[in-house]
């Protein structure tokens, strides 16, 4: 899809649904599981569309927003605190099944660049 077009999502198909389980990010409000739908925007996640909307900037052909980050990647050793997250469900048509942590540098700025789907820490 190229940069800058929105994602139009034929009637009839298939939601965007993910399910989101964040544990010790720092707050009891953000701590949980919360469902996103997106095509049409609806939910228990507390920004159900400005999640959907950064999703949807993330999203390009041919791309896992969702990927991990590479297995021989070099990371800055920064402790970013013990929040976790999972997120599955189905994204653009496709499985998702991601983990986030916060453990070095690399998984901090993969966790921060799906902000606001995950929450910002207060660790």
């Amino acid at each position: 899809m190229p940069q800058g077009a929105s994602r139009r999502v034929p009637q009839g198909a298939p939601q965007d649904h993910l399910t989101v389980t964040v544990h010790r990010s720092g707050s009891a409000h953000t701590d949980g599981t919360f469902e996103l739908y997106c095509h049409p925007a609806h939910g228990t996640h507390h920004h159900v569309r400005r999640a959907c909307a950064k999703l949807d900037s993330m999203t390009r052909w041919g791309k896992d927003p969702f990927a991990p980050v590479p297995q021989h990647a070099q990371c800055t050793m920064i402790y970013g605190g013990p929040a976790t997250a999972h997120v599955s469900g189905t994204w653009a048509g496709r499985p998702v099944n991601a983990d986030f942590r916060r453990t070095n540098g690399c998984e901090i700025e993969r966790w921060s660049r799906f902000e606001p789907l995950l929450p910002a820490t207060s660790s």
